[in-house]
């Protein structure tokens, strides 16, 4: 044995006489760790911290690029937000459609009014399921005119309305020979009335009363009108056809 001492931590311990031991290299170390040990990431996830920009705040990251679950406090303080925006709006959405219904009220019943033909008594002027709008303000302060097309009550039942279009008014001397209206003497221009669709019926002469009026529908020979039930009171009138509006692509300004 060689007298030498030796440092215990510092040096490797001395190799017997006739043995040489390579000086180690500055990059090499003497094992200090327990080799049956596993790596400590391997036996436990270690949290790791990304900066992600929402809200200004690191949103906690699990290994493996998972996200660490919300904070539940967060999401319990953001219930009376929502819920508070959610009411507002729902009482913004019942505050419209109310107003919507009074306008549409105000608009039916002192202005406007929209109305559905049945049936082929105003062709061609007006279709089967033609859509209008009746202004049932035109006659409050004026009467209607000759030529005009309006929505009626039927004097024989009152339940019922039907559009036609005024021929004579008050006063007004109507006859008519062969399918030919003579309005005061006068021949009418009828020549928006196809000839397959003119009658030749006679009828008259007879004065219009005052407060009525003599009508008529565009298809002359399937129309019942005036010269079937009589003369239609103004009070029965119930306003002027003044737009269709359906079918879009026949819309028509009357």
């Amino acid at each position: 044995m060689s007298d030498k001492t030796y440092d215990p931590f510092n040096t490797p311990p001395p190799a017997p006489e006739g043995f040489d031991v390579p000086t180690p290299r500055h990059d090499e170390m003497w094992p200090t760790a327990d080799f049956g040990a596993e790596p400590r990431a391997a036996m436990e996830p270690v949290a790791a911290m990304e900066p992600v920009p929402v809200m200004g705040e690191p949103v906690p990251v699990m290994a493996g690029g998972m996200a660490a679950p919300a904070d539940p406090r967060l999401a319990i303080d953001r219930r009376p937000a929502v819920a508070g925006r959610i009411a507002d709006e729902f009482v913004a959405w019942l505050k419209t459609l109310a107003s919507a219904a009074v306008y549409a009220t105000l608009i039916v019943t002192f202005g406007f009014q929209v109305a559905r033909v049945e049936g082929q008594s105003m062709a061609p002027t007006l279709a089967d399921q033609d859509r209008l709008i009746v202004n049932k303000a035109a006659y409050k302060l004026g009467d209607p005119q000759v030529g005009d097309i309006v929505m009626l009550y039927y004097p024989n039942k009152p339940e019922k309305s039907f559009v036609k279009r005024v021929i004579a008014q008050e006063g007004d001397q109507v006859r008519i020979v062969a399918g030919k209206v003579y309005r005061n003497e006068v021949l009418m221009d009828d020549s928006f009335v196809p000839t397959e669709y003119r009658s030749h019926d006679d009828w008259g002469p007879e004065v219009i009363p005052e407060g009525y009026y003599f009508v008529m529908g565009d298809h002359r020979n399937n129309s019942s009108d005036s010269r079937h039930w009589g003369f239609v009171p103004k009070k029965y009138i119930i306003g002027k056809v003044q737009l269709r509006w359906w079918p879009v692509p026949e819309a028509r300004v009357f």
